[in-house]
């Protein structure tokens, strides 16, 4: 099993190392994209003469467009190599994030956010099937945790760089950076990355449609869906307020949020591939539990604070993202061992809409939760929310208890058995 040692530790080739570095590049440039977009909406709302509701749609329309293209794209996934697919899809986020550059007023940035979402979607989806297709379960957990880098590292630069560019050269500047990084990421996956094929020997005749239909039909794969609904409420019932609580209730000041940020995304950045590596050493599912466990007990602690001095609140923060990485990590590995290959694709193209439309609506169930009775006052029911968010976390335990026996039984038939399509 996946959590016996082995005697010989495992190397990555000099190809191998090369996919994960550019699948995070690649990673980092499509968060970046959406978290450089948080810093500028003073500046946004000002130059573009919009309402607060205006620049929320312009946030919210990349994550709608997200997962609805994820979900049409789904049945298509599995019937082309995944570098031409990742190719197409990433220059279509080019072009979006081009026209986000240029766009001359709101309707413009609405339309062309619209566009990056559709594309952007799809990305992180191809590239989570091509780890599944080149990499091994028992290694599988250490590339997710790489690859999870570009989250924390979007953290630590997307701010102060979004802000910074802005501030000197307008606000365009950021999203032109972006296409400009992403170009070359563009070049270098068309001129080194190696067709990824494998999958089109198993493919089904199916139509696409049929495909998805097929895809969504599989109990096992439904369990797995759920659990990654499951996994983004919990994840994005916090995130929104995060900010607020801290002002309002922790008592910071705004200019320690940065630090806070920063400090944050730098642990997480170390700790992502340490934590992939463990769970490859003693199992996604045992990972998962240590991090859900981790979690649950600082989200009791931080959602029950009072004022609170910056020195204690930073390693609160870090060690609450250190346990949400530990389960996001462990729980992808875990996970993208469920589909046959030559569902692959479907199956991370729906698991990834899921995730964002799962994220859109715990954040609007958080805000029916938690309110602010006055403008300058503390957050109210953020305990409540606490609550609903370990409830979750141990729901969540136990479907990933469901899929990592599912994987464990899959794991010893030789061979694996194909359902009938």
């Amino acid at each position: 099993m996946e959590n016996k040692a082995t005697s010989k530790e495992k190397k990555f080739t000099s190809y191998q190392i090369f996919i994960i570095a550019i699948l995070a590049i690649l990673q980092f440039s499509i968060i970046l994209d959406f978290m450089v977009l948080s810093p500028l909406g003073a500046q946004l709302m000002k130059e573009l003469t919009i309402s607060t509701e205006q620049f929320g749609w312009v946030v919210s329309a990349y994550a709608f467009s997200a997962g609805a293209s994820g979900l049409l794209a789904a049945g298509f996934a599995d019937k082309f190599d995944r570098k031409k697919l990742l190719l197409f899809f990433y220059a279509g986020f080019i072009i979006g994030t081009l026209f986000c550059g240029m766009a001359p007023d709101y309707p413009a940035l609405l339309a062309a956010r619209v566009v990056t979402g559709i594309f952007g979607g799809v990305i992180g989806s191809i590239g989570f099937a091509i780890i599944t297709d080149l990499f091994p379960l028992e290694v599988r957990g250490q590339v997710m945790g790489f690859v999870q880098m570009a989250f924390a590292s979007s953290q630590v630069m997307g701010i102060p760089v979004g802000l910074y560019l802005a501030n000197h050269l307008g606000w365009h500047s950021p999203f032109l950076m972006i296409v400009g990084i992403s170009i070359l990421i563009w070049i270098a996956v068309f001129l080194y990355m190696q067709p990824i094929d494998v999958h089109l020997k198993n493919r089904s005749d199916k139509n696409p449609f049929l495909h998805l239909a097929h895809t969504v039909s599989q109990p096992e794969y439904l369990k797995a869906f759920a659990a990654t609904a499951l996994l983004a409420t919990g994840g994005f019932m916090l995130m929104p307020f995060g900010s607020a609580f801290s002002v309002h209730n922790l008592g910071l000041s705004l200019d320690d949020l940065p630090m806070i940020y920063m400090v944050t995304g730098i642990c997480a950045m170390i700790a992502g591939p340490v934590v992939g590596k463990i769970s490859d050493k003693i199992g996604k599912y045992k990972m998962f539990c240590i991090g859900s466990a981790i979690s649950s007990v600082m989200i009791f602690i931080y959602c029950h604070l009072g004022i609170t001095p910056l020195w204690t609140v930073i390693p609160i923060n870090v060690i609450l993202f250190v346990g949400i990485s530990s389960r996001m990590i462990s729980s992808s590995a875990l996970v993208s061992a469920v589909p046959l290959p030559q569902d692959r694709g479907a199956f991370m193209g729906i698991n990834s809409s899921i995730q964002q439309i799962s994220g859109g609506i715990a954040s609007a169930v958080a805000g029916l939760i938690v309110f602010q009775p006055s403008e300058n006052a503390p957050l109210e029911h953020y305990d409540l929310l606490s609550y609903v968010v370990i409830g979750s976390i141990l729901v969540t335990v136990a479907m990933m208890y469901m899929i990592h026996i599912y994987v464990a039984r899959k794991l010893a038939m030789v061979p694996v058995p194909k359902p009938a399509l």
